[in-house]
């Protein structure tokens, strides 16, 4: 279930949002009038969910150069890394 906090906690209860979101992965949804306005969380959660995007992304790239056949045999292309790092 997430955490909903009003936009006035962050000026009030700072610390303790902060706390919970170190102490959990998740992030503390933030209202402004009664509706969602921003979703806060620790930089590690940030980082955490930014690599899962970047891993995601690098993927879906592999698997379209795969469909499309733009691949090659993996000990061919470290044998070509082996040969351009000793020369």
């Amino acid at each position: 279930m997430p955490t909903i906090r009003p936009s006035a906690d962050l000026r009030n209860n700072y610390n303790e949002i902060s706390e919970f979101c170190h102490k959990y992965t998740e992030p503390v949804f933030i209202t402004k009038n009664g509706q969602g306005d921003l979703a806060v969380m620790s930089i590690e959660t940030y980082e955490l969910l930014a690599g899962k995007l970047e891993l995601y992304r690098l993927l879906d790239e592999g698997m379209k150069a795969k469909d499309s056949g733009k691949v090659r045999p993996a000990g061919e292309v470290i044998a070509e890394i082996r040969q351009k790092m000793y020369l």
